[in-house]
C-alpha cells in the first residue's frame, strides 16, 4: 500500500448529521481516501482517522483578497493601476467594497511573463503601500513578488505579509525575510519561470503532485523559521497547469486541508474561466470567476484572491445566507 491522503467531504447544508466536524462555514462526516495508481474510496471520518486536529479551524466569513497590478502588462488589467496614485485609489475603492486583503503586485505573472528588475518592481509597489497606509488603511497589505528585496522594500513601506507565485523556491533569501520579520506568508504551487510555464505542463497526478510540493514547501518555510501558524497555502489555479487540470484541483479543494494551513484560492478571471465560460476577454469573466469562487467555498476555503471585489462580496453575502444558513 502506498501514502494515502484524506480528502474531507465537505457539505454545506442547514441540516448537519450528528458528530459531523465543522470546516469552515460547513461540515463533514465522510472522508475520500487518495492513493495514487488505486480508486479513491469514501469512508466516514471516524473510520478513516481522526482528521479534526489536522483541519483548520476559522472564521466562518471568508477572506476577500483584492488584487492591485502596477504592472503595465498584467494579462487582465495591465496598466490600470500603473500610476501610484491610481492604485492607491483602486486599493482603497476594494476596500471599501469588500477587500479583507490588498495584495500588491509589480511583475506579471501571465503566461510569457518576463522578470522585472528588482529596482523597478520595488519603484513600483513600495510608493502604493507607503500611499495607502498614508491614506489610513490598517488591514493587511500583501506583497505579491518572488524577491527578497522587493520584499524588504515593501515590509518597510508598510506590507504585512508575503506572496510568492513560486512556492519561495525563486529567491532562497525571502524564507528568511518572512521568518525575521513574522508575517504570514502564502506558499503558491507555481513555476519559477511564468515565461515557460504554459509550455506542455506534465503531472503524474495532478491534485496529489502540488499536494506534495505544498507539504514539502511549508516544511521548508517552518525549517527556515516561519511559523506554521503564519503560513496560507495556494494550490496555484492557472499557473503551468491546464484546463483539465485546473477542473481536476477545483473539485477535490478540500484535500489541503489536511496540510493543517488555511487554503487560498486564485483562480480569478483566468484562461480556463474564459475557455469554458466563452468569455475571450478576461475584464468579461467576473460572472465565471465568482462562480469557481463560490465553488471553493464549499469546498472551506479560507481565502480569495479576485479583481471584482464588490460582486465577489454580494456573491458570498448571499451564498452564505442562502446556502449556508448564516
Amino acid at each position: 500500500m502506498g501514502r494515502q491522503y484524506f480528502r474531507p467531504v465537505v457539505h454545506c447544508d442547514v441540516a448537519r448529521p450528528q458528530g459531523a466536524q465543522t470546516l469552515g462555514p460547513g461540515w463533514f462526516s465522510h472522508v475520500e481516501v487518495l492513493e495514487r495508481g488505486r480508486r479513491p474510496i469514501v469512508l466516514p471520518s471516524s473510520e478513516a482517522f481522526d482528521a479534526g486536529p489536522r483541519l483548520q479551524r476559522v472564521e466562518l466569513r471568508p477572506q476577500i483578497m483584492g488584487i492591485v497590478n502596477t504592472t503595465p502588462d498584467s494579462f487582465s488589467d495591465g496598466g490600470l493601476h500603473a500610476a501610484a496614485t491610481d492604485a492607491i485609489a483602486g486599493g482603497l475603492a476594494m476596500v471599501v467594497a469588500g477587500a479583507d486583503i490588498l495584495d500588491i503586485g509589480g511583475e506579471s505573472t501571465r503566461p510569457g511573463a518576463q522578470t522585472v528588475q528588482t529596482a523597478e518592481e520595488i519603484a513600483r509597489t513600495a510608493p502604493v503601500i507607503e500611499g495607502l497606509r498614508a491614506e489610513g488603511f490598517t488591514g493587511t497589505i500583501s506583497i505579491d513578488t518572488r524577491k527578497a528585496d522587493v520584499a524588504r522594500a515593501a515590509l518597510a513601506a508598510g506590507a504585512d505579509m508575503i506572496n510568492d507565485v513560486s512556492g519561495f523556491t525563486y529567491d532562497p533569501d525571502l524564507a528568511g525575510v518572512a521568518a525575521r520579520a513574522g508575517v504570514p506568508v502564502c506558499v503558491m504551487h507555481g513555476p519559477v519561470d511564468p515565461a515557460t510555464m504554459h509550455l506542455d505542463p506534465q503531472y503524474d497526478d495532478v491534485l496529489l503532485d502540488v499536494y506534495d510540493f505544498l507539504e514539502q514547501r511549508i516544511a521548508a518555510l517552518e525549517a527556515e523559521g516561519v511559523a506554521r501558524a503564519r503560513i496560507i497555502c495556494d494550490p496555484g489555479i492557472g499557473f503551468g497547469k491546464t484546463l483539465e487540470h485546473n477542473l481536476a484541483l477545483l473539485a477535490r479543494l478540500s484535500l489541503f486541508h489536511s496540510l493543517g494551513v488555511p487554503i487560498l484560492l486564485g483562480a480569478s478571471r483566468k484562461k480556463f474561466i474564459g475557455t469554458i465560460g466563452n468569455a475571450p476577454q478576461a475584464r468579461d469573466r467576473a460572472p465565471g470567476s465568482i462562480a469557481v469562487a463560490l465553488a471553493g467555498l464549499t469546498q472551506g476555503v479560507q481565502f480569495v484572491r479576485v479583481h471584482d471585489v464588490a460582486q465577489t462580496a454580494q456573491a458570498i453575502a448571499l451564498w452564505r445566507a442562502s446556502v449556508a444558513g448564516n
